[in-house]
């Protein structure tokens, strides 16, 4: 169950390959792109590796056959979890499980947010529960690493450009190998 990192390559190389959701990028080239996205900011490599592996629970739930988004939220925040667990600090964690509760955050305390969502994103915003009530959202930025993961959410929803040059995966997996828990 527990991923290696040669493992977590191997999957965002093969199983990336596939459009990210109804993006215009695949899975791989929104990871690389929001990577790239978080070092180009400065941030810590835990916040970049969180930003390169924020959606490998898309990938590891994904069925072959079944290419179109699901009509409920598939809570893919947390489906990768268990199997980093044993790799990675909870400065790479947290954000990741926090990443979609992050965007409901920006909704209710940032007035033009929603609306520079993506289509698709703007969907999955009302099936992972819509946006947060104020009291939700004092809540939610209180918890350890929320800031980081609004960070994150940030660089997430920039990270859908079709062709965007970016660093090659290995230059990413290195920095995974440095952080991961040896």
């Amino acid at each position: 169950m527990p991923l290696t990192v040669d493992e977590i390559a191997s999957l965002l190389g093969t199983r990336g390959q596939r459009q990210y959701g109804r993006e215009a990028v695949s899975q791989l080239d929104h990871a690389l792109q929001c990577a790239q996205l978080a070092e180009a900011n400065g941030e810590t490599p835990e916040t970049v590796v969180a930003a390169l592996l924020h959606d490998l629970g898309h990938l590891l739930a994904a069925e072959p056959d079944r290419p179109a988004p699901p009509a409920r939220d598939d809570l893919h925040q947390y489906i990768a979890l268990p199997f980093l667990r044993h790799l990675l600090p909870a400065a790479v964690l947290e954000p990741i499980g926090l990443h979609v509760d992050a965007k409901r955050y920006l909704c209710a305390v940032d007035p033009g947010y929603h609306g520079t969502l993506s289509p698709a994103s703007q969907r999955s915003l009302e099936l992972q529960g819509g946006v947060y009530s104020a009291e939700e959202a004092v809540r939610f930025i209180e918890k350890p690493f929320a800031a980081e993961a609004v960070r994150l959410r940030r660089y997430d929803d920039g990270a859908k450009v079709p062709r965007r040059p970016t660093p090659e995966l290995p230059h990413f997996i290195r920095t995974l190998a440095r952080v991961s828990l040896r």
